[in-house]
């Protein structure tokens, strides 16, 4: 991946994969004793930051991404504590975009707020960004994120959020909340997919509309070169089929966070093992578990 800091040509070479590189935190024994960061920060490249929870704040350790384009920024959700005091999302963002700017000096840098869905450990922080400047935050219920993407005219069509030559696509993916959203980086190739598709519980509300998504995402990855399929989550353990419990605050054996779009072929497979009487089943890299 190119590290030069010059942002992608749209006609340039197709991305190349390369590990997230990275020991993720992943609690410890005691949480009062925890001395890990509230927010660990991973840049992937010059331009693509992965942040992510600590476990003592927040059982959920969900992830999070920062993406710079040329003109704005967009963060991708805001995590699962409103504090600032005990998650200071937003000083984060901003010790990051500050460092941004005097690597690469411009007249600001606009930040977008988006969500992958809208389930509480996904918006919490949202506050945080309440009265910040050249801020715009998206929220992400269903008649809101929606409209916001054009899906109510065409929820097959994807969207395209520009960041200044780094145009994100958007997908509609219902199935785990119905209002979640997929998006594709073409500058990384990541697939970012929110709860819809990571190494843990795939809590399934719609088991149709998450059959369709599914079957959409492996179609629209075959017409796009994705190098990674990045979740919000770790649940999982390094044993095939056997997850964290709810509520564990200490993952010393997770796998990594990324996926591939084999996985995603994985989950339609299962998907159609299971049929048509949703049930509880446990695989290799995931566990299904319908809700609805």
């Amino acid at each position: 991946m190119k590290q030069d800091g010059r942002l992608p040509d749209p006609a340039g070479p197709v991305p190349q994969p390369h590990p997230l590189d990275v020991r993720w935190i992943h609690g410890s024994p005691s949480a009062k004793h925890n001395t890990d960061p509230d927010i660990q920060v991973h840049a992937y490249d010059e331009h693509t930051v992965l942040l992510r929870q600590n476990m003592a704040v927040d059982s959920e350790a969900p992830f999070l991404f920062l993406l710079f384009g040329q003109a704005r920024a967009v963060l991708i959700d805001t995590g699962a504590t409103a504090s600032a005091e005990h998650f200071p999302l937003r000083k984060v963002v901003d010790e990051l975009i500050e460092a941004r700017l005097a690597r690469h000096p411009q007249e600001g840098c606009p930040l977008l707020v988006l969500h992958t869905h809208p389930h509480r450990d996904h918006i919490a922080g949202d506050g945080q960004f309440a009265g910040r400047p050249h801020t715009t935050v998206v929220d992400a219920g269903l008649d809101t994120a929606w409209d916001y993407f054009g899906f109510r005219a065409d929820p097959t069509a994807p969207a395209r959020v520009d960041l200044g030559g780094r145009v994100l696509e958007c997908l509609a993916t219902p199935g785990h909340h119905e209002a979640a959203v997929t998006f594709y980086d073409p500058w990384t190739g990541f697939l970012l997919t929110g709860d819809t598709v990571y190494p843990g519980r795939l809590y399934v509300q719609d088991w149709a509309a998450y059959t369709r998504s599914i079957d959409r995402l492996i179609e629209f990855a075959e017409s796009r070169p994705v190098t990674h399929v990045l979740g919000c989550h770790i649940e999982m353990t390094t044993e095939a089929g056997v997850d964290y419990p709810v509520l564990t605050a200490y993952q010393p054996d997770e796998p990594p966070l990324e996926m591939t779009t084999g996985d995603l072929r994985d989950i339609r497979d299962a998907l159609r093992e299971i049929g048509d009487r949703p049930a509880r089943r446990a695989f290799a890299r995931f566990v299904i578990c319908p809700t609805g």
